[in-house]
């Protein structure tokens, strides 16, 4: 009985702790504000909102915005259950005001997120309530703009982007979407803007989207009913409820940066002792021009230049040894700079290019010197004891040998062939140095393909050439190369010279093409690209392929296996690139468009795919898969059972997952799609 007792009271004791119970996935609720939401004649500058839990504004400086704009930056805090936010500008009279705080509310346990709360009062007896909505995507590769700049203005002159702020602005969430709120009835040009300098104004150098047509907000009612049937399908209940849509609801604006960039001389080095390096803020096509003035010399042979992909990064390699050795050269450079009325003329520059070893080189260097001065002792030591006539025994017989090939090593210029082991049909056989190249000896380059095992000159085979006009250390041999079958590069002793007067050693380069059987073919049949057109074969969000569009149909052939996507553009000047815009040409970026769904390749494999470019929304081209911008995730719906079925309800009410029209064909621009009634 005793033992029983014990082991009650021991029980007893040791209560467990209580379990925290189901874990919660519902975003916080308000439960009242103060002003109330939409409240007429307010008059203070403190909000405050009340919620149902404890919580948290996160990223308040990304995503919460206020309109009218503030010159001071309001102060929002949370405290405990609260969201007080305290506004430090003098009331606009008869104003509308707007505090969108997007997703930055979450509750302080779980970070369940409160997607777009809008707090809204006005300070006279009217509230506005138009709306704008509609989404950013990147012109260039359909990517979601996230929390960029969206605002209006009812001033049409294109000047009132360059110089006013916006007069009402939102930003865009996760998925690239935006609302702009509370809206006066009447006329709006609307804008996207990265604002970089926090002005609420277009810089040239900043991202930036806009319409061309003039947008007047609208609202308009519709119905729809419900019907309820009993247990033995009779009609009990119809339910008519009545909605209201505020019009356009799927503005699109296409986000660009027109690349301009003043023109100025951005960094100047010497990097080696034979080698100038000039960076410029942009590309130049006019090259600059340099004179030696000190040492002076004559003429301007005295470099090479290679100029970087980017065609704003110029490298001189110094010819002449005597300048390599001198530390300091001072060089007068004339070149294009942009003045303070963007207008761009000649400048001249007087530039001191110095070469400074660092503490590590001078160390090395005294140690190497130190080394060739003993090697040159003990050969000294060696060969006086040989000319007194005395034998030297096996090992300093062997040692004056290596110390003498040390002595008198050559060097080499360093080159590579390429590719090395295995190249694809559409290669090219080709020759990179590590100094610019002065000289190849043609007769000392030759290529040869295996014919019934045995190696035979290629006839007619052409000379190496530059890769690109500026490549002045990478060389090719433009010819075609032959499935299935081996090529060998031979390059003799000295046959190539740098501008330093290096030889390279022989070399002997084999090379197994492969077989058609390894790649397989894609055709494209396109609808809808009117005029000229290319399309990108990507490999991820790289640009493997690009074929144009010819008679509606592209043809990649030879393709490696692999999954591929494809991306066209629509080339409104044939120049075959993607061209952007340019706002006070009122000039659109050119379109862009992706085939929706990934392309698997295999060996041996023909694909024939047809591709209507209008038959997905725009904003529902790009595959996932490749996409940067991610939509944000509630982090702990992922932790639920269902992975997909509450992300699939939240997509439903998604307005920007189906066409605003009704229909499954986006025509190129929305909003006069709209207007004219495409709806």
């Amino acid at each position: 009985m005793t033992v029983v007792a014990a082991c009650v009271l021991y029980a007893c004791a040791n209560i467990g702790s209580p379990e925290g119970g189901p874990r919660d996935y519902t975003p916080p609720r308000v439960l009242r504000t103060s002003p109330a939401q939409g409240q007429t004649d307010v008059k203070g500058r403190r909000i405050e909102i009340a919620f149902d839990e404890i919580v948290n504004v996160k990223d308040q400086q990304k995503k919460v915005t206020v309109s009218p704009l503030q010159k001071q930056q309001p102060i929002i805090k949370s405290l405990g259950k609260k969201v007080v936010v305290e506004l430090r500008d003098e009331l606009l009279p008869d104003a509308t005001y707007t505090i969108d705080f997007a997703n930055a509310i979450e509750d302080n346990n779980e970070g369940n997120p409160m997607d777009g709360l809008a707090f809204s009062f006005a300070t006279g007896s009217t509230l506005d309530t138009l709306q704008i909505s509609g989404m950013v995507l990147r012109a260039s590769d359909l990517e979601p703009m996230q929390w960029m700049l969206v605002g209006v203005h009812s001033n049409l002159d294109d000047t009132a982007f360059t110089r006013q702020p916006f007069e009402r602005i939102t930003r865009t969430d996760s998925r690239g979407r935006f609302t702009l709120r509370n809206l006066k009835p009447g006329s709006y040009r609307v804008y996207a803007l990265a604002d970089m300098d926090g002005d609420y104004h277009m810089s040239r150098t900043e991202d930036i989207a806009f319409l061309n047509e003039v947008i007047v907000p609208t609202v308009s009612t519709f119905e729809s009913s419900d019907t309820i049937f009993t247990f033995d399908h009779r009609i009990d209940t119809v339910r008519v409820a009545t909605h209201t849509d505020f019009l356009p609801n799927d503005v699109l604006l296409m986000m660009f940066n027109e690349n301009y960039r003043s023109l100025y001389l951005k960094k100047t080095e010497r990097p080696t002792p034979g080698r100038l390096h000039v960076l410029f803020s942009a590309p130049t096509d006019t090259l600059p021009r340099l004179r030696l003035l000190q040492p002076p010399v004559m003429g301007d042979d005295w470099y090479t230049l290679e100029r970087g992909e980017a065609q704003d990064s110029l490298f001189y390699w110094i010819t002449d040894p005597t300048l390599t050795k001198t530390d300091t050269l001072v060089v007068a450079m004339d070149y294009l700079r942009t003045g303070t009325d963007d207008s761009i003329a000649w400048t001249t520059d007087t530039l001191t290019f110095a070469y400074r070893k660092s503490g590590a080189q001078r160390k090395a260097e005294a140690e190497a010197q130190k080394e060739r001065e003993r090697r040159d002792k003990r050969i000294a030591q060696l060969e006086g004891k040989q000319k007194q006539g005395k034998t030297l025994s096996e090992d300093e017989e062997y040692e004056l040998e290596e110390l003498r090939r040390d002595s008198a090593e050559v060097k080499f210029l360093n080159v590579s062939i390429l590719p090395q082991s295995v190249a694809d049909v559409r290669d090219t056989l080709r020759i990179t140095a590590t100094e610019p190249i002065a000289q190849i000896d043609a007769g000392g380059v030759r290529v040869e393909v295996m014919v019934d095992s045995v190696w035979q000159p290629v006839a007619g085979a052409p000379a190496l050439q530059r890769v690109k006009p500026w490549s002045v250390m990478d060389y090719m041999l433009p010819m075609q190369l032959k499935p299935d079958s081996a090529y060998r590069l031979v390059v003799d002793s000295l046959a190539i010279t740098s501008i330093t007067g290096l030889g390279c050693k022989p070399m002997t380069q084999e090379v197994k093409v492969r077989p058609l059987e390894y790649y397989a073919n894609l055709k494209l049949t396109v609808t809808g690209a009117s005029g000229a057109a290319f399309v990108q074969l990507l490999s991820g969000d790289k640009v493997a392929r690009q074929e144009p569009v010819v008679g509606g149909k592209v043809v990649f052939d030879n393709v490696s296996p692999g999954t591929y996507y494809a991306r066209l553009v629509l080339d409104a000047n044939d120049n075959g690139q993607w061209d952007t815009g340019n706002f006070l040409q009122h000039l659109q970026p050119e379109e862009v468009y992706y085939y929706p769904k990934s392309m698997r390749l295999r060996r041996n494999w023909d694909l024939d795919l047809s591709w209507n470019i209008y038959e997905t929304a725009l904003d529902l081209q790009k595959p996932d898969a490749i996409k940067r911008n991610k939509p944000e995730q509630n982090k702990n719906l992922k932790k639920k059972g269902d992975k997909q079925g509450d992300l699939d309800e939240d997509e439903e009410d998604d307005e920007f997952n189906t066409n605003g029209f009704n229909n499954n064909t986006y025509t190129g621009n929305r909003y006069r799609d709209y207007q004219n009634g495409n709806n």
